[in-house]
Protein backbone atom coordinates (compact mmCIF):
# COMPACT_ATOMS: atom_id res chain seq x y z
CA UNK A 1 0.00 0.00 0.00
CA UNK A 2 0.96 3.49 -0.53
CA UNK A 3 0.20 6.21 1.38
CA UNK A 4 -3.43 6.01 2.89
CA UNK A 5 -3.75 2.59 1.15
CA UNK A 6 -0.37 1.95 3.71
CA UNK A 7 -2.49 3.62 6.62
CA UNK A 8 -5.38 1.47 5.80
CA UNK A 9 -3.24 -1.53 5.94
CA UNK A 10 -2.41 -0.77 9.68
CA UNK A 11 -4.35 -1.28 12.75
CA UNK A 12 -6.34 2.02 12.68
CA UNK A 13 -6.60 5.65 11.64
CA UNK A 14 -7.54 8.32 13.59
CA UNK A 15 -8.30 12.02 12.88
CA UNK A 16 -8.65 13.74 16.34
CA UNK A 17 -9.04 17.01 14.70
CA UNK A 18 -11.36 16.23 12.24
CA UNK A 19 -8.72 17.32 9.63
CA UNK A 20 -9.98 14.37 7.21
CA UNK A 21 -13.84 14.57 8.06
CA UNK A 22 -14.94 14.17 11.76
CA UNK A 23 -13.00 13.70 14.13
CA UNK A 24 -12.56 9.87 15.00
CA UNK A 25 -10.37 6.25 15.06
CA UNK A 26 -11.32 3.54 12.57
CA UNK A 27 -10.13 0.61 12.36
CA UNK A 28 -7.94 -0.38 9.78
CA UNK A 29 -7.41 -4.12 7.73
CA UNK A 30 -4.90 -5.49 10.57
CA UNK A 31 -2.43 -6.29 8.37
CA UNK A 32 0.58 -4.27 9.42
CA UNK A 33 1.38 -3.68 12.74
CA UNK A 34 1.17 0.20 12.53
CA UNK A 35 -1.54 2.85 13.71
CA UNK A 36 -1.83 6.46 12.38
CA UNK A 37 -2.90 9.78 13.87
CA UNK A 38 -3.40 12.33 11.39
CA UNK A 39 -2.50 15.75 12.29
CA UNK A 40 0.61 17.77 12.50
CA UNK A 41 2.82 19.12 9.65
CA UNK A 42 2.30 18.12 5.62
CA UNK A 43 5.13 16.11 4.69
CA UNK A 44 5.36 17.27 1.30
CA UNK A 45 9.03 16.77 -1.11
CA UNK A 46 10.81 14.84 -3.06
CA UNK A 47 12.75 11.64 -1.46
CA UNK A 48 15.34 9.09 -1.99
CA UNK A 49 16.81 5.91 -0.84
CA UNK A 50 16.72 2.45 -1.12
CA UNK A 51 14.39 -0.24 -1.02
CA UNK A 52 15.66 -2.92 1.92
CA UNK A 53 14.32 -6.40 0.25
CA UNK A 54 16.42 -5.50 -2.83
CA UNK A 55 19.39 -2.57 -2.04
CA UNK A 56 18.16 -0.92 -5.59
CA UNK A 57 17.83 3.10 -5.21
CA UNK A 58 13.77 4.00 -5.30
CA UNK A 59 12.55 8.07 -5.44
CA UNK A 60 9.67 9.69 -5.68
CA UNK A 61 8.19 12.11 -3.62
CA UNK A 62 6.09 12.26 -0.08
CA UNK A 63 2.71 14.14 0.59
CA UNK A 64 1.23 12.91 3.36
CA UNK A 65 -0.20 14.49 6.75
CA UNK A 66 0.02 12.85 10.14
CA UNK A 67 2.36 9.97 11.39
CA UNK A 68 2.38 6.47 11.59
CA UNK A 69 4.26 4.07 14.06
CA UNK A 70 3.55 1.05 15.99
CA UNK A 71 5.38 -2.53 16.25
CA UNK A 72 5.86 -2.97 12.60
CA UNK A 73 7.86 -0.36 12.12
CA UNK A 74 10.94 -1.73 13.15
CA UNK A 75 10.53 -3.34 9.78
CA UNK A 76 10.53 -0.83 7.48
CA UNK A 77 10.17 -1.28 3.57
CA UNK A 78 12.62 1.49 2.96
CA UNK A 79 15.47 3.56 4.06
CA UNK A 80 14.95 6.96 2.59
CA UNK A 81 17.80 9.77 3.08
CA UNK A 82 15.34 11.02 6.08
CA UNK A 83 15.34 8.04 7.54
CA UNK A 84 13.14 4.63 7.62
CA UNK A 85 9.70 4.70 5.75
CA UNK A 86 6.96 2.10 5.75
CA UNK A 87 6.60 -0.82 7.49
CA UNK A 88 6.45 -5.17 6.23
CA UNK A 89 4.56 -7.70 7.72
CA UNK A 90 6.29 -10.46 9.72
CA UNK A 91 5.95 -13.24 6.91
CA UNK A 92 7.05 -10.37 4.35
CA UNK A 93 3.99 -10.68 2.72
CA UNK A 94 2.49 -7.37 2.91
CA UNK A 95 4.13 -4.00 2.97
CA UNK A 96 3.29 -0.73 2.80
CA UNK A 97 4.94 3.29 2.39
CA UNK A 98 4.64 6.73 2.37
CA UNK A 99 6.73 7.42 -1.13
CA UNK A 100 4.71 8.44 -3.99
CA UNK A 101 6.51 7.29 -7.71
CA UNK A 102 7.90 4.62 -6.31
CA UNK A 103 7.45 2.81 -9.11
CA UNK A 104 8.67 4.51 -11.54
CA UNK A 105 12.36 3.31 -11.28
CA UNK A 106 12.34 0.66 -13.80
CA UNK A 107 15.23 -1.15 -11.72
CA UNK A 108 13.28 -1.38 -8.54
CA UNK A 109 9.43 -2.12 -10.15
CA UNK A 110 11.34 -5.24 -11.80
CA UNK A 111 12.86 -6.50 -8.90
CA UNK A 112 9.58 -6.50 -6.48
CA UNK A 113 7.58 -7.72 -9.11
CA UNK A 114 10.08 -10.69 -9.82
CA UNK A 115 9.73 -11.40 -5.74
CA UNK A 116 6.27 -11.53 -5.98
CA UNK A 117 6.51 -14.50 -8.82
CA UNK A 118 4.87 -11.90 -11.44
CA UNK A 119 5.87 -11.11 -15.27
CA UNK A 120 8.50 -7.88 -14.77
CA UNK A 121 7.16 -6.82 -17.89
CA UNK A 122 9.29 -4.92 -20.92
CA UNK A 123 8.18 -1.47 -19.90
CA UNK A 124 11.09 1.25 -19.82
CA UNK A 125 9.15 3.53 -17.89
CA UNK A 126 12.00 6.00 -17.30
CA UNK A 127 12.63 6.01 -21.03
CA UNK A 128 9.28 6.03 -21.62
CA UNK A 129 8.42 9.10 -20.06
CA UNK A 130 11.65 10.76 -21.63
CA UNK A 131 10.52 10.04 -24.95
CA UNK A 132 6.90 10.96 -24.25
CA UNK A 133 8.12 14.36 -23.03
CA UNK A 134 10.93 15.41 -25.81
CA UNK A 135 7.73 14.27 -28.74
CA UNK A 136 5.72 16.73 -26.87
CA UNK A 137 8.03 19.70 -27.12
CA UNK A 138 8.57 18.78 -30.57
CA UNK A 139 5.02 19.19 -30.78
CA UNK A 140 4.20 22.63 -29.44
CA UNK A 141 6.89 24.01 -30.70
CA UNK A 142 5.95 23.25 -34.38
CA UNK A 143 2.15 23.84 -33.77
CA UNK A 144 3.08 26.71 -31.06
CA UNK A 145 4.30 30.45 -31.22
CA UNK A 146 6.08 30.16 -27.83
CA UNK A 147 7.93 33.11 -28.15
CA UNK A 148 4.62 34.83 -28.08
CA UNK A 149 2.79 32.34 -25.84
CA UNK A 150 5.61 32.85 -22.97
CA UNK A 151 5.67 36.73 -23.22
CA UNK A 152 1.86 36.77 -23.07
CA UNK A 153 2.24 34.64 -19.57
CA UNK A 154 4.51 36.86 -18.22
CA UNK A 155 3.02 39.56 -15.46
CA UNK A 156 3.62 43.00 -16.76
CA UNK A 157 6.45 45.00 -15.24
CA UNK A 158 5.52 47.04 -11.82
CA UNK A 159 5.54 50.57 -12.25
CA UNK A 160 6.82 52.75 -9.95
CA UNK A 161 4.45 53.67 -6.98
CA UNK A 162 2.13 50.63 -7.63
Amino acid sequence: GLCGGYQMLGRTIADPLGIEGRAEKVAGLGLLEVDTVLGGEKRLGHAAGIDIASGLPVAGYEIHLGNTNGPGVVRPMLRLTSGPDGAVSPDGRITGCYLHGLFTRDGFRRAFLARLGADIGAVAYEQLVETTLDALADHLEQHLDLARLLAVARPPLLRRGD
